[in-house]
């Protein structure tokens, strides 16, 4: 029996399967179905007789652990016709595995897959071959910064130039749909890879939410609407961490290796731009951050008298070291460090963005002559000018966590018509 009829029926069994509740999730347990797994039951209708173009990555499986690629490939007529991901395999996340060309094969489907992460991030209508439609299914992290929300954008822009339609399989924000804090991206930063759209740094949307408020509010670079199917989730809910799904929990990148590193990371990565560790190469990434010169005990003293809900900061020590899945050297790879590591104490209180401002607040604070920001770094990470300024004016945390008050009050009106989840 040739391979290609071998996971023709492989696939028909599972769907079948899933149909009847023999795989897959059951909602006796409350587990949630994620939108890839509906688009392969009750949404078929949308991709039937389609031929298809498919943006994902490592996260992009089923329940019983296929890949969504693998599935639409052995459909009847092999409707799938190219892929377009990061710089690694659609199928994993190792840093250390060599990373694709802009134009690379994919060694399972021998599709064409286009690397959307390097310096192309909008695909070309040649690129999209002779699809009509686009399915779009990747796991978000919750913060604007992070490449795939605005990957989405530079995807459904192309779509709407060229005419076809975009199918978003939604999945659970990983750490709750309920928090919205942080700066709303400046005017001059739109469309960047990492300030696509106008919306806070932590957003508190799902992937099918964003893709609604983009096209809701005329977001796209172009100014156009594309067509949009979103496929939703069942069984989610705005509260739930992931942890609290029954999903299955797959690095979204290879530091954040926990839901904890990632409950941390919308506030600690801004220290990517900056001298100072943020915790890549520790036993905690994301969850500390170091330097050799920093005051660590003074620097706690002056974090905990904060008494920002849901956090405390101890004082430890770590050396960085370089994992098999680093593709280079972390940040003061080596060296000893005096270190802070945030202890959620209550997760659903804690504000990982303000616990980050904070952070930089008091190391600037204490070193100021010592940091060094990576002005490029910054711009992608906060879309705007003001957060350094603050902090080198001397401002208080009070005072800058004021400062996006009304912007995010602003963007909770509009983001309201786009919910899909209680």
């Amino acid at each position: 029996m040739s391979a290609s009829i071998t996971r023709r029926l492989l696939f028909t069994s599972y769907v079948v399967a899933l149909a009847i509740g023999l795989v897959g999730p059951r909602a006796s347990l409350g587990q949630v179905v994620v939108g890839a797994d509906r688009l392969l039951t009750d949404s078929a209708h949308l991709i039937r007789g389609k031929r298809l173009a498919l943006v994902s990555n490592h996260s992009g499986r089923l329940a019983d652990g296929t890949h969504l690629a693998d599935a639409l490939f052995a459909l009847p007529g092999r409707p799938l016709r190219v892929l377009f991901g990061m710089d690694q395999s659609i199928r994993t996340n190792d840093y250390a595995a060599p990373h694709d060309p802009e134009r690379a094969i994919d060694a399972e489907t021998g599709l064409v897959k286009y690397n959307l992460y390097g310096q192309r991030h909008r695909p070309t209508q040649e690129m999209f071959a002779d699809a009509e439609v686009v399915v779009f299914d990747i796991q978000e992290v919750g913060a604007r910064f992070y490449e795939h929300i605005n990957i989405l954008g530079f995807v459904m822009d192309a779509a709407a130039e060229y005419g076809l339609e975009v199918v978003v399989l939604d999945r659970p924000n990983p750490v709750t749909g309920v928090r919205v804090d942080g700066f709303v991206t400046d005017a001059p930063y739109l469309f960047r890879f990492g300030s696509y759209a106008r919306v806070p740094v932590q957003h508190g949307m799902t992937m099918g939410e964003l893709a609604l408020l983009y096209n809701g509010e005329r977001l796209l670079q172009g100014g156009r609407p594309v067509r949009l199917h979103v496929v939703p989730m069942t069984g989610w809910r705005r509260a739930m961490w992931l942890d609290e799904t029954g999903l299955p929990w797959r690095k979204p990148s290879p530091n954040l290796v926990t839901l904890q590193s990632l409950t941390a990371y919308v506030g600690t990565c801004l220290f990517e731009a900056l001298n100072v560790s943020e915790g890549r190469g520790s036993p905690a990434p994301f969850e500390m951050i170091g330097a050799p010169w920093l005051d660590h005990v003074e620097a706690a003293r002056l974090l905990n008298g904060l008494r920002l809900p849901g956090v405390r900061f101890d004082t430890v020590t770590f050396t960085p070291t370089q994992q098999m899945f680093h593709s280079r050297p972390p940040e003061l790879a080596g060296q000893r460090l005096n270190g802070l590591q945030l202890r959620v104490t209550d997760r659903n209180a804690f504000q990982p963005y303000r616990a980050g401002v904070a952070l930089v607040w008091a190391v600037h604070r204490l070193h100021a002559d010592r940091l060094t920001w990576n002005d490029a770094v910054l711009d992608r990470l906060v879309a705007t000018p003001r957060l350094k300024a603050m902090i080198t004016a001397g401002r208080t945390p009070a005072e800058i966590f004021a400062s996006w008050d009304q912007e995010v009050e602003a963007f909770l009106r509009v983001r309201g018509k786009y919910l899909l989840y209680r």
